[in-house]
């Protein structure tokens, strides 16, 4: 009995001292800022430079500040740290989308979502209930995913809420910006008519562009009696100017055809989500130079309003000239698997550089990030592989948000663990 009290007594004091060790070398990492020189890698920059060979990527104060060919990078690189590729592919950091990343913990448990009120109008905010200690976090950066666009589902009213754009760092301060686009749903309603809210959506925008042109003809005395906008309609005079982008769930080719009237009328800054039937209106869709953000893995319709689903559909509309974002399916429990389901596009005839670019560079041109491709000036959000990003044995060696080492270390990895290796506890205590 005395033995097992020692034990236990030793095993708490190491877990004191290595928990002292880890908080002063984050310390020290935090005030001493390294230079870190990624050399030897097979970079996709999904940029002008395209794919380099044997490149080098020099990461300074958290953003990228060179980016060398192998023929011009020079002969001595002041670096603190340098990583040698190996010829390994080195990536943007994929960023995931329309999802509850951090708003759901357990999606058959209510208590821990948080995605959803039936208050819920424009103007709401879900980031004030992001949770950057979620479980489900750790377990995203398993995929490359290094920032995520989480958005809610809404409520009863027209809209939505908004969207906002997060790091997946952990950090409390992870949130890099709030109330970023606007989310309507349209197509088939269980009661009622399609039509109603389509119709509803031109009457606000129609309604909001007669009061700023009224406001503009005012006199300055008639603008200082003025009634101050409300907040909601601050965030459609946001949408009009282009401030914030739409982003409408819709399939029906009819409703989509609809979107893109409203947007040549309005001016909007349209996005489609979901858009099932964009195959049929891809013509329309690259003239009016409107990005879809849809599932590579949808193939059997789920409504009336999704026949044409396909696993070929991401690779028709790139070919169209449709610029791509790929979203997963579902909540945000299994969102590290995106980069699967673009190598199943990829696998029915998406273009591999445009499959990197739909979990990247699209992604932060849409939502205004800077991240998503690999150059000077750009976030140094990046995932040095294994191997090929796209296929299922492939791994992350090494990943940076911000330009600092992050752990892909999950949940699941501390249970396997603490269930099959041997210590000085018993069996099943944890380790």
């Amino acid at each position: 009995m005395k033995n097992i009290q020692q034990k236990k007594q030793t095993f708490i004091l190491r877990s004191l001292v290595t928990a002292s060790l880890t908080v002063l070398a984050l310390t020290s990492t935090a005030v001493n800022a390294k230079i870190t020189a990624i050399t030897n890698a097979t970079v996709h920059t999904v940029a002008s430079q395209g794919i380099l060979e044997q490149a080098t990527v020099i990461i300074d104060e958290g953003v990228i500040t060179q980016v060398y060919e192998n023929e011009n990078r020079p002969e001595n690189i002041a670096a603190d740290e340098v990583i040698d590729a190996k010829g390994r592919v080195l990536t943007p950091g994929f960023i995931g989308t329309m999802n509850s990343l951090g708003l759901v913990e357990v999606g058959a448990v209510s208590r821990t979502r948080d995605g959803r009120d039936e208050k819920a109008d424009i103007t709401f905010d879900a980031s004030l209930a992001f949770n950057p200690k979620s479980t489900l976090i750790p377990y995203t950066r398993k995929g490359g995913i290094t920032s995520n666009i989480s958005a809610p589902v809404g409520g009863e009213g027209l809209f939505a809420g908004q969207t906002f754009a997060v790091n997946l760092s952990g950090d409390f301060s992870s949130i890099i910006e709030k109330q970023n686009a606007v989310i309507i749903y349209l197509g088939s309603e269980r009661k009622g008519s399609r039509a109603q809210k389509l119709q509803a959506l031109d009457y606000k925008f129609a309604d909001a562009k007669k009061a700023l042109a009224k406001q503009k003809n005012q006199t300055a005395k008639e603008k200082k009696e003025a009634k101050e906008p409300n907040r909601d309609e601050l965030v459609v005079n946001a949408l009009l100017a282009g401030e914030k982008p739409l982003l409408a769930y819709a399939d029906r080719a009819t409703d989509l055809l609809a979107l893109l009237t409203l947007k040549k009328k309005y001016g909007i800054d349209l996005v489609l989500v979901g858009a099932s039937d964009a195959v049929l209106v891809a013509k329309e869709i690259a003239a009016a130079d409107v990005p879809v953000i849809l599932s590579s893995i949808d193939n059997l319709p789920s409504s009336f309003d999704s026949l044409h689903v396909s696993l070929a559909n991401m690779g028709i509309l790139a070919k169209a000239g449709v610029k791509i974002i790929l979203a997963p399916k579902g909540e945000s429990h299994n969102i590290n698997q995106l980069r699967f389901d673009a190598g199943i596009a990829v696998a029915n005839g998406l273009p591999k550089a445009d499959a990197i670019a739909s979990l990247t560079a699209n992604v932060a041109d849409v939502f205004k990030l800077n991240s998503g491709r690999i150059e000077v000036g750009k976030n140094a959000d990046l995932v040095l592989w294994s191997g090929d990003p796209l296929e299922l044995s492939t791994k992350v060696d090494f990943m940076w948000i911000n330009g600092k080492p992050v752990s892909t270390q999950s949940r699941q990895d501390a249970l396997r663990d603490r269930y099959t290796e041997k210590g000085i506890m018993p069996k099943a205590y944890y380790q």
